[in-house]
């Protein structure tokens, strides 16, 4: 019984390790294959014939592909906006070109303009006022003395008058105010016939019609503006003139100076100096009368 019992045990212990032995040799035999499919696939994977990697790539490439198109179509719609940009700023940048030519010609020819207006005044100016700053020699003339009248006796205590009213009249004028001073300081006496003079002395020139010296007329100049018989008159203003003849000119005052004023004639734009004297005088009347 008892060896009966130990032929069991041995039993049980050899199939217990022969059971150990092949658990062992399948564990081994499954630890080679699975290494031998690793360095199947490894290989597969170095020539590019795996399965897993050949999907795995074809997912890339379509990924790769997709995300070319879209750079092109971004690259595209970039360009044709930089295109754009450009095409609109070259417009604008010939436009303001052009708008800065056309301006910078104009302030030119504007400041051309101002320019010339400015020497073309200086020079009427000068034509204006030129003859006028020239003082003139003082003119003096003598009259023949009348046997009747007495003796002149300088007066020492007399001023000379302002050199002004020496070339403010011309000789005529002059003359003819002597002529005039002359006649009322000698009237004719009852039954005495004159004395002859000679055919060159100024009485033997018939006197030109003139109004009475008792008559004269106020005329200054104040500030640019003339002031006469009770009107101010100013540039630009358009005026009658009248003369002792009665002729009636239409005129416009083109410059108000010191000492006198320059007209225009509208008929043929020729000017004419009037000084204060010969409006004081009467020599000259002026009117008003309407710009139109």
């Amino acid at each position: 019984m008892t060896a009966l019992q130990d032929t069991e045990d041995a039993s049980e212990t050899d199939l217990a390790k022969h059971d150990e032995d092949d658990y062992v040799e399948i564990k081994e035999q499954m630890y080679q294959d699975k290494l031998a499919s690793l360095k199947r696939q490894l290989q597969q994977l170095q020539e590019g014939t795996l399965q897993e990697y050949q999907k795995r790539m074809k997912k890339l490439d379509q990924q790769y592909k997709e995300r070319l198109r879209n750079a092109d179509l971004f690259l595209q719609l970039e360009t044709e906006q930089v295109e754009r940009n450009y095409i609109k700023e070259k417009k604008a940048a010939v436009k303001e070109f052009d708008d800065k030519k056309v301006e910078l010609k104009e302030n030119l020819i504007a400041e051309l303009e101002e320019k010339k207006k400015m020497i073309e005044n200086e020079k009427l100016t000068m034509e204006l006022t030129g003859d006028s700053m020239e003082v003139k020699p003082i003119m003096t003339r003598k009259l023949r003395r009348r046997p009747n009248d007495p003796v002149p006796i300088p007066d020492k205590r007399r001023k000379p008058a302002p050199a002004q009213l020496n070339y403010l009249l011309s000789d005529d004028q002059i003359m003819e105010d002597l002529r005039t001073l002359n006649k009322l300081k000698s009237p004719k006496r009852p039954g005495v016939s004159p004395s002859p003079v000679s055919p060159s002395s100024p009485e033997r020139i018939p006197p030109a019609p003139m109004e009475s010296p008792s008559q004269r007329y106020e005329a200054r100049i104040e500030e640019g503006k003339l002031y006469y018989d009770k009107r101010w008159y100013h540039k630009s203003q358009a005026i009658y003139l009248e003369s002792k003849d009665n002729t009636k000119i239409s005129c416009v005052i083109s410059s108000v100076g010191t000492n006198e004023i320059w007209v225009r004639k509208t008929s043929d734009s020729t000017k004419m100096r009037i000084y204060l004297g010969q409006l004081q005088r009467g020599a000259f009347v002026i009117r008003r009368r309407s710009a139109a």
